[in-house]
């Protein structure tokens, strides 16, 4: 009888799990690819929450919530985007906090006999590079922050008939990665993929060069699981979220 009662708790107890549990559906800027992924599975075995994950440009995503998508969280790329969002009414003003800073690196592939070490921008001037990708900067804020670095270094002009333009910074990376481009301007985030890092090389572009890329998360004020999803934003700044996010080459924000 014991016994079958034991049974019986620990049925109760996998029903209970199984109903609290709740799908949190994520808006994710595609510089978190590798990152979020890597931060979604810790949390799923942490707390049983599913984490579906969508990647694009942050400013399409920013446009999909304007139109109403179904999002719980939104991490954007430019902090900018959650914070606009917030004070229009899509997403709860008190839930958008920053949780990281972004990099450019310019990214050549190892077939390249270029010395990206001693020529770092210059490289872009090569011959040899008939082509450079970068994410689209009209909604993409890796794309405006590679335009910044171009002008701060005097090239902007001078490549400018060069560009392969990405829907986002994965496609920028795809174009790079297939030789379709000689030479690419993406985060450190993809430069530090396992993919990537097999494939290429990589010079980082000083944080000088460009606007900060200040990184910002929201909870969507239509979301219906909004306790779960600031359970999410607490686990991706806690310690462990913080250091996963530096492993994938992001540093974390100052604290107010």
């Amino acid at each position: 009888m014991a016994k079958k009662i034991l049974i019986l708790l620990l049925a109760l107890v996998m029903f209970a799990g199984a109903t609290w549990a709740e799908d949190i559906s994520v808006a994710a800027a595609a510089d978190l690819n590798f990152a979020m992924k890597d931060l979604a599975a810790r949390y799923e075995q942490k707390s049983g929450n599913k984490i579906a994950l969508s990647f694009g440009a942050s400013g399409n995503f920013y446009s999909q919530i304007q139109s109403g998508a179904p999002y719980d969280l939104f991490f954007s790329a430019d902090a900018n985007y959650p914070t606009k969002l917030a004070v229009d009414g899509f997403i709860e003003k008190s839930s958008v906090r920053n949780y990281a800073v972004g990099h450019l690196v310019l990214w050549i592939p190892n077939s390249s006999k270029l010395d990206l070490q001693k020529l770092k921008m210059d490289a872009l001037l090569q011959p040899s590079v008939q082509k450079i990708a970068l994410a689209n900067p009209d909604h993409a804020p890796y794309g405006r922050a590679a335009m910044a670095a171009l002008e701060h270094f005097g090239l902007k002009e001078r490549v400018g008939g060069k560009f392969v333009l990405g829907e986002n910074v994965s496609q920028a990376v795809q174009f790079v990665q297939s030789g379709n481009a000689q030479a690419g301007l993406i985060p450190l985030s993809l430069a530090l993929s396992p993919p990537m890092k097999a494939a290429g090389r990589y010079w980082e572009l000083p944080a000088d060069s460009y606007p900060a890329i200040q990184q910002a998360v929201g909870i969507l004020a239509s979301s219906k699981r909004q306790q779960a999803a600031q359970a999410f934003i607490d686990f991706v700044t806690s310690p462990e979220g913080a250091t996963v996010l530096q492993q994938y080459g992001f540093a974390l924000p100052a604290r107010k």
